[in-house]
């Protein structure tokens, strides 16, 4: 069935999880609350940002309690592999508890690993990890163009500017692994329990539209001062990194916030191309109110 993924073993067609999702600022965390609420469950975070604690505005972290947002410390690493594991407990719990689970997120990775078991890459040497990741700040362009040398198919699943992955996807192909998947898994149908994936699709200039505005109220709540209280203290250097937040504090308010705007505009364009490739999405209109799309997302579990 378009729109589905289960274990092959299965044979129901009524849904266990529907997973919702979208670019940044398309309105997913919104929708996602109302469909929880509609069928009686609750929303497991898919974003890998949103882990961390103490930025609940830099990360637009939802308001209504949601699964695994917060869970760690700026000053802890996090893997994808410790994600998939929490997110599995956290499904299977709700699944036996109200039937069914909602997981939002615009983290594709963190999307298929909530979704379905994954083949991880193995961790690597501290050494090696500390080679790239010099390797890469002394030249992003040329880290990406090594990349592309040595692994073209991780080198077109990430972005050049995404310095955690891109690093991650080196050290694996100098040791022969690769950040891909092998048979294809990562965009597969294949999913751990009947699964309904929607994503949510805007045109260009509504999502850049929406991005600006979110970001406008994001430095009106006070988000440089947050990061700043954050880098008071300590912080890991791979969620640093990851966010950006030293780049925020560096600048002029209103060239922060431009930037800001510009790389949030670059994830989104990231995240649309991961949402194309995602096995069986059902894609819909998602420039409306929350309670449309809602309604529209309710619409295809019922038509099931």
């Amino acid at each position: 069935m378009v729109g589905w993924g289960a274990p092959r073993d299965m044979t129901s067609s009524l849904p266990e999880v529907i997973a919702i999702f979208g670019p940044t600022a398309s309105g997913k965390s919104a929708a996602s609350e109302i469909v929880a609420v509609e069928l009686g469950t609750e929303v497991v975070s898919a974003d890998a940002l949103q882990v961390y604690s103490g930025l609940p505005i830099l990360t637009n972290q939802p308001e209504p309690p949601t699964h695994l947002v917060a869970i760690r410390s700026l000053s802890q690493e996090f893997s994808v592999g410790e994600y998939a594991k929490l997110a599995h407990d956290e499904i299977d719990e709700l699944v036996r508890a109200h039937g069914v689970a909602v997981v939002c997120g615009g983290t594709g990775l963190y999307l298929r690993a909530a979704l379905a078991e994954l083949e991880l890459p193995p961790a690597v040497e501290t050494s090696v990890r500390a080679r790239w990741e010099s390797f890469y700040e002394s030249d992003p362009s040329a880290a990406y163009m090594r990349l592309q040398e040595l692994d073209p198919a991780a080198a077109a699943m990430v972005h050049r500017n995404d310095r955690r992955r891109v690093v991650r996807a080196l050290e694996l192909a100098e040791g022969g692994g690769s950040l891909v998947p092998t048979h294809g898994r990562l965009w597969s149908t294949e999913t751990r329990r009947p699964t309904l994936v929607v994503g949510l699709e805007l045109p260009p200039d509504r999502l850049e539209q929406r991005i600006r505005a979110r970001t406008e109220a994001m430095f009106a709540r006070g988000v440089l001062d947050e990061v700043r209280r954050v880098l008071a203290g300590e912080i890991s250097r791979t969620a640093e990194k990851a966010l950006g937040l030293r780049e925020l504090t560096e600048l002029p308010s209103e060239l922060a916030q431009e930037r800001l705007i510009a790389r949030t505009r670059r994830y989104a364009a990231y995240q649309r191309k991961w949402m194309r490739r995602i096995g069986g999405v059902v894609m819909i209109n998602g420039d409306r109110s929350p309670k449309e799309v809602a309604d529209d997302v309710l619409g295809l579990v019922r038509a099931r």
